[in-house]
């Protein structure tokens, strides 16, 4: 039996994705017997462009450091995903709440519906959390569900990320032909702090791994700040093949001497409560709204199967490579070749 980030054969995969099921009953049903394994993978050169030209024999694959044959590749834009956007509703972002509730409708419009109306390969759901993980609208293909009740959310209480994260992977209604198309990709809108979860962060990158989740943050950490919780955030989108934007870190890249003008708050020559300052913000988040939102879209399959199947080892480890040089290469750094 092979866990769902494992892909079965297609006739196995027909009768398990014969429709939406409840999560209990799906989970199940994404068990096979073949060894199958999915790779998403994201190519950016040194400026962060992603590079979407690539054949398959640009890349190499390495199953724990042993070269492997992929068995298909494709490099189509805007292939089928279903999204979960998790929102951090703690009292920690209070300071600019406003502007990431903005900058999630964004997210939610940008990826399900680009063109002003529903695309029907996209699909979503939305996950609240703030001492506790709350499924506030279940997976849909319309967006003004998941927008309406974003409109209405406010901050306050602690923060139960981890609970939601593992919540997104198993307490939700299945799409039809989940994990493999549509993908799975989850963008956590938080700062990466834990304060209330029961789950711990192991556990739930664990289960991400198993169900072949991808996972994007958008960290709310405000430029010059750090918090115990970046760590959390960056093992959770790293170690399953995405990564963090951080829209508030470079606020005052464009603004010459700002560490020159001193005044009573700071030496900041962008005055909070100013036009100059909000305008930064914004600009700050709609470049890493863009850069996610590409990059869920720009994403390279790989499928293979393991030239060795290790019933002994609990967690294989995958390396992609690509034959240019000044390129960042994303993947999920393994799998679980058998379920638990």
């Amino acid at each position: 039996m092979t866990a769902p980030g494992l892909l079965p054969h297609r006739a196995d995969a027909a009768q398990a994705s014969a429709a939406a099921q409840p999560p209990a009953q799906a989970q199940a049903a994404f068990k096979a017997s073949a060894n199958e394994v999915i790779v998403p993978v994201s190519v950016t050169d040194e400026k962060g462009r992603f590079v979407s030209n690539l054949e398959q024999k640009d890349f190499v694959l390495l199953d724990e450091g042993k070269p492997q044959t992929v068995a298909y590749f494709t490099r189509e834009r805007n292939q089928p995903v279903v999204l979960g956007f998790l929102v951090d509703l703690s009292n920690s972002n209070r300071l600019h709440w406003d502007k990431f509730m903005d900058a999630i409708q964004d997210l939610v419009q940008a990826t399900m519906e680009p063109d002003g109306k529903p695309d029907k390969r996209f699909s979503g759901y939305l996950i609240g959390y703030s001492t506790e993980a709350e499924l506030m609208v279940n997976t849909t293909g319309d967006p003004e569900k998941i927008l309406q009740k974003i409109r209405n959310v406010k901050p306050g209480g602690g923060a139960a990320l981890f609970d939601a994260v593992y919540m997104a992977c198993t307490s939700r209604t299945l799409v039809k032909g989940e994990p493999y198309e549509p993908r799975r990709v989850i963008i956590i809108v938080g700062d990466g702090h834990d304060t209330s979860s029961k789950k711990t962060l192991e556990e739930v990158v664990e289960v991400a791994q198993r169900n072949l989740v991808t996972v994007y943050g958008v960290s709310t950490v405000a430029f010059g700040f750090r918090n115990d919780g970046e760590p959390n955030l960056k093992r959770l989108c790293e170690s399953t093949g995405g990564r963090v934007v951080y829209p508030l870190e470079n606020v005052y890249t464009d603004v010459s001497g700002y560490l020159s003008t001193p005044s009573d708050e700071g030496n900041y020559a962008l005055k909070v409560g100013t036009g100059g300052y909000a305008a930064a913000i914004m600009r700050g988040i709609v470049n890493a709204i863009t850069a996610t939102v590409g990059e869920i879209t720009t994403q390279y399959i790989l499928r293979y199967t393991p030239t060795e199947q290790d019933v002994a080892r609990k967690f294989r480890r995958i390396e992609v490579r690509v034959n240019l040089g000044n390129v960042k290469v994303r993947a999920r750094e393994g799998y679980y070749p058998f379920a638990p």
